[in-house]
């Protein structure tokens, strides 16, 4: 019996190892796996969310569901409903599924964040008024940053005696370094964040 139940412990950390290596898999690969076919869903699933679409999230989820096993449904569904609040920009709900989870939940200003991409990017489920309302807010947005950015340059220029065209000219660059620094701390931050709640999920699952 003994022997018996080593057996199956090694084998579940070799599962256990195999799920995990998913993660480190291409789109393509993940499609194509037949062993571990409802985690590989899920981890493409996963990847849909964080890319904001939240259709092909939801059709591999439901894939994931009907490959899963009983006993892993529960965790499936509360992967999913996590992903999916993302997704959708659901910051409200957000919160409800990280707890139920067993994730740390985002913090306010995380979910400030969500909010606002809400408004200016809504789901394509959100219908025609709340996307035309994400553009308006796009376009007052810009006009507000390109304003600071030339009231900067300005200021600077009225000492150094800087003419309008160059003004105008160190405005752009000073827009476009201020975004680039902004997308890549961004990314960072998101990676850090996608890779820490990977963990916790696992963890949760052994």
């Amino acid at each position: 019996m003994a022997k018996q139940q080593r057996a199956i412990r090694i084998e579940q950390k070799g599962q256990m190892a195999a799920i995990q290596q998913l993660e480190s898999r291409s789109d393509e690969e993940l499609a194509a796996e037949t062993k571990y076919k409802a985690h590989a869903q899920l981890v493409l699933g996963t990847r849909a969310a964080e890319r904001m679409d939240a259709k092909a999230a939801r059709a591999h989820f439901q894939r994931a569901l009907v490959a899963a096993r009983p006993q892993e449904r529960m965790q499936f569904r509360r992967v999913a409903d996590h992903a999916l609040a993302i997704a959708e920009r659901r910051a409200d709900d957000v919160k409800v599924a990280a707890q139920r989870l067993g994730v740390e939940a985002p913090s306010k200003k995380q979910l400030r964040g969500l909010r606002l991409l809400g408004l200016i990017a809504p789901p394509k489920s959100a219908g025609m008024l709340p996307r035309l309302r994400g553009v308006a807010i796009v376009v007052v947005l810009i006009v507000l940053i390109l304003a600071v950015a030339f009231g900067i340059v300005s200021a600077i220029g009225a000492v150094a005696g800087i003419s309008l065209d160059l003004r105008i000219f160190w405005t752009m660059v000073l827009v476009l370094v201020a975004g680039g620094t902004a997308v890549y701390v961004g990314r960072r931050r998101q990676k850090a964040a996608q890779a820490k709640r990977a963990e916790q999920i696992a963890a949760r699952g052994r």
